[in-house]
């Protein structure tokens, strides 16, 4: 029997894995590093030593990988789902080192400073000290690796009660791994090593994108990167304005702080936010009609954003498919969910009643309603962007308003942005697929039938094909959902299932809208079952199976 090549004494097919998994981690080191500025910028001495040191863990492990391991052959699709499953599970977990190593470095009396004049915000036990800091929660390393997760796969699902009471620079890191996650760590890594040939198309398809807007993968990546700065510039200009119209008291410097987070977090539609009550805490319709655009790029497939700008087509917005249903989708969705809310509204008199300035006042029916309206609008949108901003407390709502939230989470927007679900083009080839199959019922055996998808003409062969992917994901990913629900129910006691499935569809589809059960203080089962459902939401589970079968019985047939 023949020997089996090996690099360094490790199997060559292990060799690639570890190589390139450790060139994902070499880049979180990066990005580690340049934190490091940014908390000394802040004077925020303690964080800027816990980045230094998860810094330097953090490029010991993937520099050593990628040293050891340089010589490994290319990835080939094999290779490249473990790696992207790999990939994303050790980027996670390193990017937790930060979270926990600030908790456990800052004394209580720093992070008190880091608290708004002000607040009012109940008390932490840390040891024999109080603190009134979110970032003591980190102390915990489950919170810590869920903060990192959530953040690095868009989910926005956090264990930061008061975002506020963070350091600055704990605060960026939030934004910046969501807005590295939204697009793909493999495709920032594949941009920056600008490695040519199959392997970087392995990887690429790896985290579950397909679609190409040049030959060249590289080139592709590194357009796409170049888009979305482009619009996170753009959008930084759109929300410093609302905000500072909204919020003049804040002053310049925090009004750029939030416009830059929230721009990061919204295009990437992670929804990570440095305001208690994220969007809800500005009630400004500016705010949030400013962010309905930005939510909507982001669910946009990146090679229409290119096609718009580059070639100034802007009838691809309409003549593609899922742009189109997304557009149709946000429209009726909206509807249907202000109309389940209006429906749905308490007839108690103090529904209809707000105190302010002017003191007590009557609102009246129709200002409750538009309110509702202007809440569903959002919160749908937010929803099927899987971007995850909350306007509203949905944790109030009834159980037909969740339901309708949890099936935008779990749709999501277009394939090939950066959105998490099951994704439109997936919604739309069920459906196809089911009319194809009814259709063929009244055929005889040998027509020969095809079908048109979104420009494309796909003969029996290629529509089986298609209609079996999305069906097995989609499958997979409803067992998955209504599996962790029923966990969640059983250890959230007083919680319905309807909050439960809403919860575990928000972490799945990577949205980060909350009922009220994540926190610091749920169960560690139901929490670190969460972690799990954002890791498989990321990458559409089969990458994950591939990694656990490889896991258990290696990479060979």
């Amino acid at each position: 029997m023949p020997r089996r090549p090996t690099v360094a004494g490790v199997p060559a097919d292990l060799a690639v894995i570890l190589r390139d998994i450790g060139a994902l981690v070499l880049m979180q080191a990066a990005l580690m590093t340049f934190t490091v500025l940014l908390a000394l910028a802040f004077e925020e001495f303690y964080v800027a030593l816990a980045f230094l040191i998860a810094a330097g863990i953090t490029a010991g492990a993937g520099g050593t990988a990628r040293k050891l391991f340089a010589n490994a052959p290319n990835p080939v699709m094999k290779h490249g789902m473990v790696i992207a499953a790999g990939g994303w599970f050790a980027t996670a977990i390193f990017g937790a080192i930060p979270f926990f190593l600030a908790a456990h470095l800052t004394p209580a009396s720093v992070m008190n400073s880091y608290v708004p004049a002000g607040a009012n915000y109940e008390p932490i036990r840390i040891g024999g000290a109080t603190t009134f800091s979110s970032l003591a929660y980190y102390g915990n390393p489950l919170h810590a690796v869920f903060e990192s997760m959530s953040g690095w796969t868009g989910s926005g699902l956090t264990m930061a009660v008061h975002e506020p009471s963070l350091p600055r620079a704990i605060q960026w890191w939030r934004s910046l791994i969501q807005w590295v996650g939204g697009v793909g760590v493999i495709v920032l890594t594949t941009a920056i090593l600008a490695r040519p040939g199959s392997g970087s198309y392995a990887l690429y398809r790896a985290e579950t994108r397909e679609e190409r807007i040049h030959p060249s993968i590289v080139h592709t990546v590194q357009t796409v990167w170049r888009i979305f700065l482009l619009y996170t510039i753009l959008a930084v200009v759109l929300l410093f304005g609302a905000i500072w119209w909204s919020e003049p008291q804040q002053g310049l410097f925090e009004t750029f702080w939030q416009s830059l987070n929230h721009a990061m977090t919204a295009l990437s539609t992670g929804g990570f936010s440095v305001t208690d009550n994220s969007i809800q805490s500005y009630d400004s319709p500016l705010v949030e009609g400013v962010l309905l655009p930005i939510m909507a790029l982001g669910a946009i497939a990146f090679p229409i954003h290119y096609l718009v700008l580059h070639d100034h087509d802007f009838d691809e917005l309409f003549s593609d498919l899922q742009t189109r249903w997304l557009f149709f989708l946000f429209v009726a969705g909206s509807l249907v969910l202000s109309v389940q809310n209006i429906i749905a509204l308490p007839m108690a008199s103090e529904a209809f009643t707000q105190t302010g300035w002017l003191g007590t006042q009557n609102l009246g029916v129709s200002a409750v309603a538009g309110d509702a309206t202007r809440d569903s609008v959002f919160q749908f949108i937010s929803a099927l962007t899987c971007t995850g901003f909350q306007s509203s407390d949905i944790g109030n709502w009834s159980a037909g308003g969740k339901l309708i939230i949890s099936g935008a989470m779990v749709l999501g927007g277009a394939a090939g942005s950066t959105v998490g679900g099951i994704k439109i083009i997936r919604g739309y080839m069920i459906s196809k697929g089911i009319q194809w199959e009814f259709s063929r019922v009244f055929l005889p055996a040998s027509a020969v039938v095809n079908t048109r998808v979104n420009g494309r003409k796909l003969d029996r062969n290629q529509m089986y094909e298609e209609f079996s992917e999305a069906a097995i994901v989609s499958m997979l990913w409803i067992i998955l959902l209504i599996t962790g629900s029923v966990v969640l129910v059983n250890v959230a006691p007083g919680f319905g299932y309807a909050d439960a499935l809403f919860e575990v569809a928000s972490a799945q589809g990577n949205v980060g809208l909350s009922t009220g059960i994540v926190g610091p203080a749920m169960s560690p089962l139901g929490e670190g079952m969460l972690v799990l459902n954002m890791w498989v939401g990321r990458l559409e589970i089969i990458p994950i199976l591939v990694f656990i079968r490889s896991a258990l019985f290696g990479l060979n047939p």
